[in-house]
């Protein structure tokens, strides 16, 4: 059974946005558990709340209603900030990387913003080595590597963190489908290491790849798939 302290919980999370004129509810209810050493797909077309979900799990934006806690304890108490920095990161479609930066030193800033103690430029190198980017790769500017490329050092920068929690929203979106199976295939071997994983796609087959419960996104709804 696994340990409370280990589990990300969402309670009663309920959203509303406002147009101006009407209050939009774009979360209704949600209620869902994640543990460690698995990987786990929400899936939903745009518009249907799952960004928001992952904002509010990720602390990007302040819930209204419910609550998001973690090893029982309320995210909000932890802190937003505090809560980004030691416990959750997230990976990008576009990968948000600094482009005038090499491979590396973008690592090295994940580790500089975890507080990271030692060699950051050789824990940045088996950062990347552990995602599959050479050590020539690593010294090469982010904006000379590929799609595939740029997004194993997105997921290396979160992983600098040493963080229990990685969220991935679209991690695939722009990559081709033999990449596609690549980047998967780390976030599998990432949720192995006791890690939780959470993929955010609207993606069908991209949803496959997960180990654990696959869960549907609908008009602010949350259901087993």
């Amino acid at each position: 059974m696994t340990d409370k302290k280990d589990t990300l919980v969402v309670k009663n999370l309920t959203h509303t946005y406002s147009d101006g004129q009407r209050k939009v509810e774009v979360l209704k209810n949600i209620n869902v558990t994640f543990e460690p050493g698995r990987l786990y797909a929400i899936v939903g077309e745009s518009g249907s709340g799952k960004t928001t979900l992952i904002s509010l799990i990720s602390a990007l934006d302040k819930i209204q209603s419910g609550e998001v806690t973690y090893g029982g304890k309320d995210i909000r108490k932890i802190g937003a900030q505090a809560f980004r920095q030691h416990y959750v990161n997230v990976v990008f479609q576009a990968f948000n990387l600094i482009k005038y930066m090499t491979a590396r030193e973008n690592v090295e800033v994940g580790l500089d913003f975890s507080g990271h103690k030692g060699s950051g430029r050789e824990r940045a190198y088996e950062l990347l080595e552990s995602v599959g980017i050479t050590r020539d790769q690593a010294d090469s500017l982010v904006q000379k590597l590929s799609g595939g490329q740029q997004q194993r050092v997105a997921i290396a920068r979160c992983l600098a963190g040493e963080v229990p929690i990685i969220v991935a929203d679209e991690p695939t979106g722009n990559l081709d489908e033999d990449t596609e199976g690549k980047i998967l295939q780390i976030f599998r071997q990432i949720a192995a290491s006791g890690k939780i994983v959470i993929v955010v796609t609207h993606s069908q087959k991209v949803a496959s790849h997960a180990d654990a419960t696959v869960y549907h996104m609908k008009a602010g709804a949350l259901s087993l798939k």
